[in-house]
C-alpha cells in the first residue's frame, strides 16, 4: 500500500502573499493538485503536516535567525495557516499533540498538526505510520530544504521506503535543497514526477 505525505503545502509558505513564502513556491501548485486529485481517485490515504504556531512558540521571533527561529507564520486560527486550495483535505482526522484514542486514527485523511520542523515530534505520528504500515511513502511539498528533509529523514530513520516528487515540491535555497536530495539518494530514496507517479497509481 502507498500513502500520499504532504509535508506543509500551506498558504504562508506557497501563497504570494504568505508570510513566509518564497520564489518558486507556488510555481509547484499546479503539480500539488494533480498529485492530490490523482491519489484521492485512487483512494489512498492523505497524511498532510501543518505548522499549528502560537506566539509563545520557540521557533517564533522578532528577530529571526532563519536558522532555528522565523518570524511569525502559520499561527493558529489564521489564513496563513490554512492548506492551500490545491491540497486542501476534504474531512481530515486532526491530530493535535495530545494523544487520541486509537478508534480516531482512522480513516482517509489525517491532519499531524505542528510546531516543530520534524512531523513526529507529534506523538501521534508514530502512531498514525505503525497503523498504516505503508509499502511506500509518496511524499512531496515544503520547502526540501527544511521540512521536507526533516519529514524525509525522520521516515528514513524509521524504515520507510519513500518516494519523493520533485515537481511538487520547492527548495527555499536551491543549492542547499541539492545537497539534501543527494544525500537523500544516498539512501535510498527513490525520485518520481507527478506524471510518473499518476501512471503508477
Amino acid at each position: 500500500m502507498k500513502i500520499l505525505w504532504d509535508v506543509d503545502t500551506q498558504v504562508d509558505f506557497i501563497q504570494p502573499d504568505g508570510k513566509l513564502s518564497f520564489e518558486g513556491a507556488a510555481d509547484a501548485l499546479p503539480a500539488m493538485a494533480r498529485l492530490v486529485d490523482g491519489a484521492r481517485r485512487a483512494g489512498l490515504v492523505h497524511v498532510a503536516s501543518a505548522d499549528d504556531h502560537e506566539l509563545t512558540d520557540g521557533e517564533i521571533s522578532d528577530e529571526p535567525d532563519w536558522q532555528a527561529t522565523f518570524p511569525p507564520h502559520c499561527l493558529r486560527g489564521t489564513r496563513g495557516a490554512e492548506r492551500v486550495a490545491e491540497t486542501k483535505q476534504l474531512d481530515p482526522v486532526p491530530l493535535g499533540l495530545t494523544e487520541v484514542p486509537d478508534h480516531w486514527l482512522q480513516g482517509r485523511e489525517f491532519l499531524i498538526l505542528k510546531k516543530a520542523f520534524d512531523p513526529f515530534t507529534n506523538p501521534n505520528a508514530d502512531r498514525l505510520l505503525k497503523l498504516l504500515a505503508p509499502e511506500e511513502i509518496i511524499l512531496f511539498g515544503v520547502a526540501t530544504d527544511i521540512c521536507d528533509d526533516a519529514a524525509v529523514n525522520a521516515l528514513l530513520d524509521r524504515g520507510q521506503r519513500v518516494a519523493f516528487v520533485e515537481d511538487a515540491a520547492r527548495a527555499l535555497d536551491p543549492a542547499k535543497g541539492e545537497t539534501c536530495m543527494a544525500a537523500w539518494r544516498g539512501r535510498g530514496v527513490r525520485f518520481t514526477t507527478v506524471d510518473q507517479m499518476l501512471a503508477e497509481l
